[in-house]
């Protein structure tokens, strides 16, 4: 992780009008369909929450805004991406869990069984460090959710996917996924075009 200065990147103009906004969070959702995602976990037998995890890093990875966040009041740059999942441990309590993003799906998938049995066994939150933007994720999977609008709670501005239960019909499944990210790290055109971006890595993905 290193600063950069805002004016030598594309985030400038984005910077100056959003880093002092009292609500710089914006929420969007989309309903995707993930039949071609299900069929994969299922033939594979791999968690279809780490499919879900790859492609969110692999869509992301596609945009260099995802490399760009702000915190505190600088912006920072970084040169790799993670992707957090949320982690139920023998407790009965939650553990947060870092997945380092990797293009090849073998790898991320063996990282993502290794790191969360750790969190899972952990009293503590496994996280990358400030190498990594990560990217946060929560599956509410006990509820048909049609959109997550999350807190903004001012330090932590990371971009953050949410989704609940799919839905299964006669011919496919789909999925509502809500997408937070910070107003200066994207706008409107670059969050619009991951979201597409996303259904498309759904429909290419194989195992």
């Amino acid at each position: 992780m290193k600063e950069v200065d805002p004016k030598t990147t594309n985030r400038a103009k984005a910077f100056d009008l959003w880093m002092r906004s009292p609500m710089p969070m914006v929420t969007m959702t989309k309903t995707y369909d993930i039949t071609h995602l299900r069929r994969v976990a299922r033939r594979s037998g791999v968690k279809l929450n780490m499919l879900m995890c790859y492609a969110i890093g692999r869509a992301a990875s596609d945009f260099e805004e995802f490399y760009l966040l702000p915190v505190g009041d600088k912006l920072m740059q970084f040169d790799n991406l993670a992707v957090n999942t949320i982690v139920r441990t023998i407790s009965g309590g939650i553990n947060t869990c870092d997945i380092p993003f990797s293009r090849d799906i073998r790898r991320f998938a063996a990282d993502y069984l290794r790191l969360t049995a750790e969190a899972m066994e952990s009293r503590d939150e496994l996280n990358l460090g400030d190498d990594y933007m990560v990217i946060g994720t929560s599956a509410l999977t006990k509820c048909e959710l049609d959109s997550v609008v999350n807190l903004y709670a001012g330090f932590y501005n990371n971009p953050f996917v949410v989704w609940g239960k799919y839905r299964k019909g006669l011919f496919r499944t789909t999925l509502p996924v809500s997408f937070q990210f910070h107003h200066t790290q994207m706008d409107g055109p670059i969050s619009t075009a991951f979201l597409n971006r996303l259904q498309e890595v759904f429909d290419e993905i194989e195992y």
